[in-house]
């Protein structure tokens, strides 16, 4: 199939996450890009089609990894803010931001255009593999968003189109 996955519009996403979390999500579009080159680094989700064709990257960075995370379990905010101070991502909440990720597959997902699903998510500071990892700074389409969770905090999330 040679139809491209089409690129979420920011309202989309602000919404699925509103949803998803049940609190209010202001966005700011057009924000520098999340980095996992980043002091915390970012988590990386690889989405693909059928055919295991890499179609679309989602990246959260630690920020918004460990607010997200935090925010779906109903943790206090507190777990999150301690993994932004020293910048170590805990299991719980990059499992629940994985989660997170594995929904978002459904922004993705419209008529005329291939099915993916989520195929893996790399958690911060983790060595990605070489064909993701060209794509990160590629000009491709893509969408750029400062988010902030209420009651949890900010972070950067980055979706490319592959």
């Amino acid at each position: 199939m040679s139809a491209k996955s089409p690129l979420p519009a920011a309202l989309e996403v602000r919404e699925l996450l509103e949803g998803l979390l049940g609190r209010d999500v202001a966005a700011d579009v057009g924000t520098a890009p999340a980095d996992t080159r980043a002091p915390g680094g970012a988590t990386v989700a690889a989405y693909v089609d059928d055919q295991l064709g890499l179609r679309a990257i989602v990246l959260m960075d630690l920020a918004l990894t460990a607010h997200s995370g935090a925010a779906i379990a109903l943790m206090p905010r507190t777990a999150a803010d301690d993994v932004v101070a020293n910048g170590l991502l805990t299991p719980v909440l990059y499992d629940n931001a994985s989660e997170i990720l594995n929904i978002m597959a459904s922004l993705f997902n419209k008529e005329d255009a291939p099915h993916v699903r989520l195929y893996e998510a790399y958690p911060p500071r983790e060595t990605l593999p070489n064909d993701i990892q060209t794509w990160l700074l590629a000009y491709v389409p893509r969408l750029d968003m400062q988010l902030e969770i209420t009651g949890y905090g900010r972070g950067t999330l980055s979706v490319l189109v592959v």
